[in-house]
């Protein structure tokens, strides 16, 4: 292995494996399948600079060595880790990363451990006869929609850099092979605990259960109950954390238990997507026939996770089951009142009001009217603003609206409810609601530029713009249109 200096980590760079501590049985030392020809796509240098990489990485040969697999540097430690999950409701016992590859952890410029992850690298022995390899079209939707959605403020994975590998995988039909470098708070998911639990040992769950702690929850460890907290703290992040994916209009596609961290932060995008026509009941994955995923569902499939997760958890809760189960449903019985408080939250900023009641009912009312005139919800927020003080400006929304008289009754219930500057009003609407999304149509398109044209020019432009999502300048004008209309439902595929 190349030890030049280009693949070591910057002199203030603090590297850990502290993962590699806990039970064996939680993971697999693997090294990653060597690629016949790695070639950049993207780099991402300011989350290389947080990280304390060397700059001049992406300018080296042995950088792209390194982040395609090839060649490891002493300072990796490459393992996969080991978890089950709930998929479509049904437990697969032994799951594990199957196509992922934990580096290392880096303690960043700001203090914080995160997650070096090579996802694509080959198989492991989670593979379960897999090639271990993902297409280069997941890699490239998950590079731009995970760095959007961090844009966004949603807490989720980042993607440190895309290599094309040279190589074809095989899926449906051939396709160039690619290998994301992921960046995480961890990779410690629901279905890490579910195989802790099957375990049956006592002591990996508890191993397990006090790491996370450690890492993500310390002030869980001061509390009379710290197993009973930390199931508390992982409820209210993921409460939050969807409830900022419904505002948002966006929809994870394949919330399984492993596909869940435990962080709170969004994680695994492989069929996730943005709504563009409103419609509670929108699908977007393939392999979802029967919409257990669908936009609507979210909150209420967090909340079965969830359940996953305390049942875990039992043994730890305390020495009666009954009493473990007796706090376990107790807490998940909170889960409603904080999702629906952070929703709230969320949906009342977006329309310029106090988080009330009334801005709640509000809201509800306008779902129903978006979906029954079939209004962009992004358009329809972002040009919301111009409505604040008069709901019938040409650059507002009622030009959307096919029952112009439910729009302006609406539209007049809201206004009453305004209190303050107007300016003020839609500057703060502005901040929260986007000018633009990773429109779905628009990531096919840059896909099948890079996978079939071998044209970066898309990809880049977009990299550069998704950048700043609130902001409305030249350049971005272009990702603010909305789907053609069609009469083919959009799908995603997974890309395993």
């Amino acid at each position: 292995m190349s030890n030049s200096t280009s693949q070591q980590p910057a002199a203030t760079m603090q590297i850990d494996h502290s993962y590699a501590g806990l039970p064996e049985v939680l993971f697999e030392l693997c090294a990653p399948t060597p690629v016949a020809a790695p070639r950049w796509l993207a780099f991402n240098h300011p989350l290389a600079a947080e990280l304390g990489f060397d700059p001049a990485l992406a300018e080296t040969a042995a950088g792209l060595q390194l982040l395609a697999g090839n060649q490891l540097p002493g300072w990796t430690k490459p393992l996969a880790q080991a978890y089950s999950g709930h998929q479509f409701g049904h437990l697969s016992p032994r799951l594990g990363d199957g196509r992922a590859l934990l580096l290392a952890e880096i303690i960043d410029k700001q203090q914080r451990r995160r997650d070096i992850q090579l996802k694509g690298a080959g198989p492991t022995p989670y593979s379960r006869r897999g090639d271990g390899r993902s297409a280069l079209g997941p890699v490239i939707r998950e590079y731009l929609v995970s760095e959007a959605m961090f844009a966004l403020g949603v807490p989720t994975s980042r993607a440190l850099a895309a290599v094309i590998t040279g190589e074809t995988v095989y899926r449906d039909q051939p396709k160039p092979g690619g290998i994301l470098t992921r960046v995480a708070a961890s990779h410690i998911r629901i279905g890490t605990f579910q195989f802790a639990s099957m375990l049956q040992d006592g002591s990996s769950l508890k191993s397990l259960a006090d790491y996370v702690i450690n890492r993500h929850y310390p002030a869980c460890a001061d509390t009379p109950q710290p197993y009973l907290a930390l199931l508390n703290q992982v409820i209210r992040a993921q409460a939050a954390l969807v409830a900022q994916w419904m505002s948002l209009g966006f929809i994870h596609g394949v919330m399984n238990t492993d596909n869940m961290s435990v962080s709170g932060e969004t994680i695994d995008y492989g069929p996730c997507a943005f709504i563009d026509q409103f419609d509670l009941n929108t699908v977007f994955s393939s392999i979802d026939q029967q919409g257990r995923y669908a936009y609507r569902n979210q909150p209420m499939i967090a909340q079965w996770n969830l359940a996953r997760l305390a049942e875990a958890l039992l043994p730890l809760l305390a020495e009666s089951e009954a009493k473990a189960v007796e706090l376990a449903t107790a807490a998940l019985n909170e889960f409603p009142e904080v999702y629906y408080q952070a929703w709230q939250d969320r949906m009342s900023a977006k329309l310029g009001l106090a988080s009330t009641a009334a801005a709640k009912a509000l809201a509800e009312q306008l779902l129903q009217l978006l979906a029954a005139n079939n209004v962009d919800f992004t358009i329809f927020f972002r040009k919301l603003a111009f409505a604040v003080s008069d709901t019938t400006d040409p650059q507002g929304p009622a030009a959307l609206f096919a029952d112009q008289q439910s729009w302006l009754v609406w539209a007049a219930q809201w206004q009453q409810q305004l209190s303050g500057d107007p300016a003020a009003i839609q500057h703060s609407m502005n901040a929260v609601n986007p000018y633009f999304i990773p429109r779905n149509h628009q990531i096919e398109l840059i896909i099948s530029q890079v996978t079939e044209h071998n044209d970066f020019t898309l990809f880049q432009q977009f990299a550069r713009d998704l950048t700043m999502p609130f902001t409305e300048t030249t350049d971005n004008q272009r990702w603010s249109a909305t789907a053609p209309v069609s009469d083919v439902p959009y799908r995603t595929f997974c890309g395993t």
